[in-house]
Order: structure tokens, then C-alpha cells, then sequence
């Protein structure tokens, strides 16, 4: 008798991590140590009566146990990690490396899963003799990417995936999703996807099949939406930028305006991207308003929450993506905001079966469809790849660690953090903000002007020596080792620095130093 469907989760989970060491008592090194020691020594090395071939050579493995017994790496690499710019685990009275970070655990999940060189889905290598030859060398590898060879891992990314879709609100987390190599990726499913929904024939007969489709994104809006555009054969001409107002937003009536434009030019209106959490502003999109157009129109709504979806796990915070739930599709990075390793990017779809449609290409020879189990657990032929990094493992680990709490207060102290900043510096002499109010999300963007440019009157001289100052206060932090803070320009705007923070181990005495820094390598600028 199998299993049943309905408990064939839970039966390889525990199976699996019983089996690994997680739930047994008897899990500690000196025990496995000593278990080691008690094997004779025969059964390790002798190999006389074995093929050449296949004789282990005698190696001596008798400091390595003692290295390990700090439950840490090697020292090269434990230097490499101490000293990493991500690394949050730091004294209390240093800056931090960076205001972004990844935990000491998510890195040794990272580390685990790539030692293990498990490819999701990957099912056996299967080595394949041809009948000429008689010699036992093998004329190819054949691979399918199957439930069967990652079962745990396809059933981690089924849950996680569910239960990030009830966070998203859509009812009982239906629907459907996977995990891709980057927001990037995550994004050009939505726009795959989408072609798919209302033009299926597409998928045979390429754009041919279509009339002229039309995209929207904001002009704030990453540029992964006019990749994706290029690269699908729609065009980077036929993305269509929307206006967006002093904070980054997009101006629901200019998508109105420029969507009944388009329809009068003959194009289809296919699809729009709302940006949740830009990358230069913060800025959250208003979806409810955008939502409606689309429904209006009938055009596919995505959600590219690839740096603010993290907001979701805040009940303080996540009201800046209501209207989420109205999304057709959302992007949601964990290894963003949440500080899950890279890489951790999740694309997930409100509707069911069309993920499979869209990319699915029913190869027999790989997904065969008389297997003993529920076939649907094969994920494999819904991805654009064939084999994929086994990127759940650490997020299913950091989440069971940490949980949804855990996330909640990380997420609630970066964003606190940043409120503080701005509180500090909004009025502070020296200091312009480069919009008014206070930021969405953790991106705090202004301006540093030294003091020999504070009393300059505002034109073209000014602009050019301000548009300088951040740039070489980077440089001089750089230099001396102290901090980074990011900048850049944005459409008329010159140079300013943008501060963002996801480092929960940051403080506000590390803000304090951060201003004081700027003003003491700013000085004489």
C-alpha cells in the first residue's frame, strides 16, 4: 500500500530528518566520533580484493575532527566569513560591514545544500551502456528532473509556496508558483505567463499569432519589466512607461489615459506591472486603483514585490501592498528584505494550471506520465530551466527557525530604523531630502551639502559640484573601511546618497555614526 496523497508530506519530512541526525537524541559530535573510532580499521582500508579502479588510497583524516569541534568552518574560511560585508554576527562597537545581511545559520543552509549538489527535481543519473560497447564505459548520461530523486525538497517548496500565497491572501493559498535563479526571472514568468493566458497559440506559433501587445510598468519600476519586454519578443518599444508622482508612484489616471490611447492605435493591452517597493524610492504602487483598470480592460495585473513582498510578514507594514491579493501574479524575493541567502525568488501565480501551460513541453522521455505517484509533484517541466538549485531548503530552515514572528520583528526593526534616520536628518543642517515625507520603505534617499556649498544660490554651478560630493564620500569611506552607503542620480536629479537598511543587527548608534561619518568626510568638500 502507498502512501496517501494527503500525508506524504509529513511521512518524508520526518522521514527525512530523522534519518539526517535533526531529530535524534543521540546528535552530538563526540558520540559520531567515537562511533567512527570503534570501526576497524579493515573495513575502511582494505581494499586488496577490489578492482584497481575502485581501491580507496589511505588518507590521513586525523586532525580533521578537531577543527570541526567549534562547530564552525575551517579558519580560512571562518576568516573569509568574519570579515564578509554580509555578515551580521559583529562586536557591538563597530560600524557594520554593510547595512544589508545574511545570518551565520541561512549561510550554513546555503553551504549545505550546495555540498550536497542536489539538483531539485533531478531524478537518477542513469548511465547508459550501448550495446558495442563491451568495456563498461558509457556513452551517455541521461537525466530527467522528477519528485522522485528530491522529494523533500519539491514537498518544501510546495508548502512554502502554499503558505506564502496565504500571506499574499489569496483563499487557502491556491494557485500555483516556483522558485527561480532572481526577481529578474520571476518577472519574465509573469510577462510568459501572461501571453499565455490570453493568447495561448503563442506558444506554437509565435508573436506571429498575436496582434501588437502592449506592457505597462512605471517609469521607477525595474528594469528587469523592459528585459523581459526584449527579450519575449514583444519589444522594448511596446513597453509603455507610466508617469508617477513626487513619491515614485504610478499615477493610476495616466494608465488610464495611456491604455485607451493604445487601444486606439490598434495595439491590445496585455499587460501591467505594479511595483511594490521600487528600487532607487521605496515606493509602493497604488494596486486597488491599478487593479480596477486592469479589470476594467482585462488586462493581467502583476505585482513585482521582489523588494517590499517582505512587508507581507508585517502586520504594522504590509497595508503599503493593499490590493496584493488582486494581483494575478506577484514576485516576492526572500533573499532581499527577509535575508535568506541569494538565491531565494519566488514567483507566484493566482490561477491554477497555467504556470504548467505556458512552459511545459511534455517531454515522455523525461516526465512520464504512468508513474505510482501523483505526477503532479513533478515541478520540473513548469520551469523555463530543467534543473534548478535547491534555493528552499534554506528558506524552509531560516522560516522554521525563525518564524513568521521572527520575520515580523526583523522586518519592523529595519523599517524602524530607517524612520529614525529620517527623523534625524529631515531637519538636520546639512541635510535635503529628495522628496517630501517620509519613506514607504527602508530607502531613505537625500542629499549631504558640505558647507562651502550651502550658500551657493541654486543653479547649474551648484548642481555640478553637489552632483560630486556623494561620489567622493563613498570613495573616502571606501578607503578608510568605515561604512558604504549607496547613490545615485534619478531623472533630473543629481547624485544622492539612498540608505537602506535590512540588517537587523544595525542600531541606531550605528545611524548616529553613519551621519557623523558623512559630516566628518564631508567637511572640506
Amino acid at each position: 500500500m502507498g502512501i496517501p496523497a494527503s500525508k506524504l508530506p509529513y511521512t518524508i519530512l520526518y522521514s527525512f530528518f530523522y534519518n539526517s541526525g535533526f531529530l535524534q537524541k543521540n546528535n552530538n559530535l563526540e558520540e559520531k566520533i567515537s562511533s567512527l573510532k570503534e570501526k576497524p580499521s579493515k573495513d575502511l582500508l582494505d581494499n586488496s580484493d577490489r578492482d584497481s579502479r575502485f581501491r580507496r588510497t589511505e588518507t590521513d583524516f586525523s586532525n580533521l575532527y578537531p577543527k570541526m569541534v567549534r562547530n564552525q568552518p575551517c579558519s580560512s574560511c571562518w576568516r573569509w566569513w568574519i570579515f564578509s560585508q554580509t555578515m551580521s554576527a559583529r562586536p557591538s562597537t563597530d560600524p557594520p560591514k554593510s547595512w544589508t545581511f545574511t545570518t551565520p545559520t541561512s549561510c550554513w543552509r546555503a553551504w549545505r545544500v550546495s555540498t550536497w549538489n542536489c539538483l531539485t527535481n533531478l531524478s537518477l543519473w542513469k548511465q547508459v551502456r550501448t550495446k558495442e560497447d563491451k568495456g563498461g564505459k558509457y556513452d551517455a548520461l541521461c537525466f530527467r528532473f522528477t519528485y522522485e530523486i528530491a522529494p523533500v525538497f519539491v514537498l518544501m517548496e510546495q508548502l512554502t509556496l502554499r503558505k506564502m500565497r496565504e500571506i499574499i491572501g489569496w483563499p487557502n493559498g491556491e494557485g500555483d508558483g516556483i522558485f527561480s535563479p532572481g526577481g529578474a526571472i520571476s518577472n519574465m514568468y509573469s510577462v510568459m505567463i501572461a501571453r499565455y493566458k490570453f493568447f495561448p497559440e503563442v506558444k506554437a506559433k509565435g508573436m506571429t499569432a498575436a496582434p501588437r501587445l502592449v506592457l505597462f510598468t512605471s517609469e521607477h519600476s525595474h528594469y528587469s519589466i523592459k528585459k523581459a519586454s526584449a527579450a519575449l519578443g514583444f519589444g522594448t518599444e511596446n513597453l509603455i512607461l507610466l508617469s508617477t508622482d513626487e513619491r515614485g508612484r504610478v499615477i493610476p489616471a495616466d494608465l488610464e489615459a495611456k491604455v485607451i490611447d493604445a487601444k486606439a492605435r490598434g495595439c491590445v493591452p496585455m499587460f501591467v506591472n505594479a511595483t511594490a517597493g521600487s528600487t532607487v524610492y521605496g515606493a509602493f504602487d497604488p494596486i486597488h486603483e491599478i487593479a480596477d483598470i486592469c479589470e476594467k480592460y482585462n488586462m493581467w495585473l502583476h505585482v513585482d514585490g521582489a523588494w517590499g513582498g517582505g512587508l507581507l510578514m508585517s502586520r504594522k507594514h504590509r497595508h503599503k501592498l493593499s490590493g496584493v491579493e488582486r494581483a494575478n501574479s506577484v514576485t516576492w524575493n526572500p533573499h532581499k528584505m527577509m535575508g535568506v541567502p541569494l538565491q531565494c525568488s519566488a514567483i507566484l501565480v493566482r490561477e491554477r494550471g497555467v504556470l504548467s501551460g505556458c512552459n511545459s513541453m511534455c517531454a515522455g522521455y523525461l516526465f512520464q506520465p504512468d508513474k505510482q505517484y501523483d505526477v503532479s509533484y513533478d515541478t520540473g517541466d513548469k520551469a523555463i530551466q530543467c534543473g534548478r538549485h535547491v534555493d528552499i531548503f534554506k528558506f524552509w530552515l531560516m522560516w522554521k527557525a525563525k518564524g513568521t514572528v521572527g520575520f515580523e520583528q526583523h522586518i519592523d526593526k529595519c523599517l524602524d530604523l530607517s524612520h529614525y534616520l529620517y527623523t534625524k536628518i529631515k531637519d538636520r543642517q546639512g541635510y535635503q531630502m529628495v522628496f517630501e515625507g517620509e519613506p514607504q520603505h527602508t530607502n531613505v534617499c537625500f542629499w549631504y551639502l558640505p558647507p562651502g556649498i550651502r550658500g551657493m544660490p541654486d543653479g547649474q554651478e551648484k548642481r555640478e559640484r553637489l552632483h560630486k560630493v556623494a561620489p567622493r564620500i563613498k570613495a573616502m569611506m571606501m578607503e578608510s573601511g568605515t561604512t558604504m552607503v549607496g547613490y545615485q542620480p534619478q531623472g533630473d536629479k543629481v547624485n544622492f546618497f539612498r540608505m537602506v537598511i535590512s540588517n537587523p543587527a544595525a542600531t541606531r548608534s550605528d545611524i548616529d555614526f553613519l551621519t557623523d561619518e558623512i559630516e566628518r568626510l564631508g567637511r572640506d568638500l
